[in-house]
């Protein structure tokens, strides 16, 4: 089957023919189609397998024929995403495949000049790629208006229903016409989400190429038993003996990535944080050294495994299971994409085995065991020493401190016995009232 077949234009298969696109997908396969008819549409698919051009390849065919005109700060079309960086990939790739015909296509999301956006807005655009809080306040400043919206999309829609952002998208529900499309996508989808899905679907076609929740077939999946003090030691002689590409790593925490760029740095491994503490530049300066291969190691947070589509990823090292284990399978699926194969490996600390557990349960499968590595306490002893000699001693991790360490008390500054100073109102007013009898005196030193 070829895109042709699907229904899409001349102009959109030449724009897949020039990214190098011949056969579709399965979720694209089964998608396409529905959504040409504009009908609401429920996709579960695994991540990386193309739900991007699942929902924008026709979207862009319908907008085209529809010739609807364009009025100043309206749009289209809406595509929310949870994360900045993917709210730039999908635009990126909208731009892309719509290279052949005139529509225009805009972002907005925090972290980015708000005058830039609201320039962008200003003529109208007919495709906006949003996150939502940053949305939700240019449609309050007047500088964006839904009214109009023919399409909305929810990509991620399992993240963006969940994890507070169920408020934001009521709110902009309201603001969207009662007749539109309405199409969510995602690689998990549970039955809670499912239910609140209900409420902004009418009638839904659902499209599941696999069991949610089932992981890529063609990532290779380990998990090491490791103590936690032990995980940057192996991790350290993990990423000098694969054969890596390029590698993400998984931290649970903010403090947690930035201390393993630190600790990978002091052995002399080049390494780049990712995280929603980093500004906008610096997150994208960060993800264009690990695109342009200049730095091979990428250290994130789960804000990145809904936003980075980078192919050459060959490992995906989780240093922290998530504690949540839909966040799993995202996190593995930044490997193995656009037809590869990829690598990922668990560190798993003793307090972590329930995390395990779920994420074996959700995914229906067992983890193979991967054993240490030959000598592995004596070359992490080695590499301890040696990074102590270099930079002195590793700092703990925050949550690892103990409570009760810490400085003492700095002593209260003594005031001199006779030496006081009048903080009332009245001496407040200055000058303008000394030596005329209004209020109290100011103090003076004996």
């Amino acid at each position: 089957m070829t895109f042709s077949d699907l229904g899409l234009t001349d102009a959109l298969v030449r724009a897949l023919d020039a990214k190098g696109y011949e056969t579709p997908t399965p979720i694209q396969r089964d998608a396409i189609p529905i959504v040409l008819t504009g009908r609401d549409l429920l996709g579960i698919a695994q991540t990386g397998t193309g739900k991007t051009a699942a929902f924008v390849l026709p979207s862009i065919q319908r907008l085209a024929e529809s010739h609807k005109k364009l009025l100043p700060t309206h749009c289209r079309m809406l595509v929310l995403a949870p994360t900045r960086e993917l709210a730039s990939q999908i635009a990126e790739n909208a731009r892309g495949y719509g290279r052949n015909s005139r529509l225009s296509v805009a972002t907005v999301f925090g972290g980015t000049s708000i005058n830039k956006n609201k320039h962008d807005l200003m003529r109208g655009v007919d495709i906006l790629v949003a996150t939502p809080g940053r949305l939700i306040d240019l449609v309050e400043q007047g500088f964006c208006n839904l009214s109009m919206l023919e399409i909305l999309v929810l990509d991620e829609a399992d993240q963006m229903l969940d994890l507070g952002f169920i408020h934001a998208l009521r709110r902009i529900v309201r603001m969207v016409p009662r007749r539109r499309q309405t199409l969510f996508f995602s690689a998990t989808m549970p039955e809670s989400i499912r239910q609140l899905a209900s409420q902004f679907l009418h009638e839904p076609e659902t499209v599941s190429v696999v069991p949610a929740a089932t992981t890529a077939e063609r990532v290779d999946q380990y998990v090491t038993h490791v103590n936690q003090q032990e995980k940057q030691a192996l991790l350290t002689i993990m990423l000098s003996e694969e054969p890596i590409d390029r590698a993400l790593v998984f931290t649970r925490t903010k403090h947690g990535a930035d201390r393993v760029v630190r600790l990978l740095g002091g052995n002399g491994i080049a390494a780049h944080a990712i995280h929603g503490n980093k500004s906008q530049g610096q997150r994208e300066r960060a993800l264009a050294a690990f695109k342009s291969g200049e730095v091979k190691i990428l250290v994130a947070t789960d804000i990145a495994a809904r936003g980075i589509d980078i192919s050459g990823v060959s490992h995906v090292f989780n240093f922290e299971l998530p504690n949540v284990p839909e966040q799993y399978v995202h996190r593995i699926g930044r490997t193995a994409r656009a037809g590869a194969s990829g690598v990922a490996i668990s560190f798993c600390a003793e307090d972590e085995r329930p995390y395990l557990r779920d994420i074996e349960k959700l995914t229906r499968q067992r983890v193979p065991v991967r054993a240490l590595p030959a000598d592995f306490m004596k070359r992490a002893e080695a590499l301890k020493a040696s990074r102590v000699r270099a930079h002195g001693p590793d700092p703990a991790p925050r949550e690892d401190r103990p409570r009760g360490a810490r400085p003492p008390a700095r002593p209260k500054a003594s005031h001199h016995p006779v030496a006081t100073r009048d903080y009332s109102n009245a001496s407040r007013r200055g000058g303008r009232n000394r030596g005329r009898g209004r209020g109290p005196k100011a103090a003076t030193v004996a």
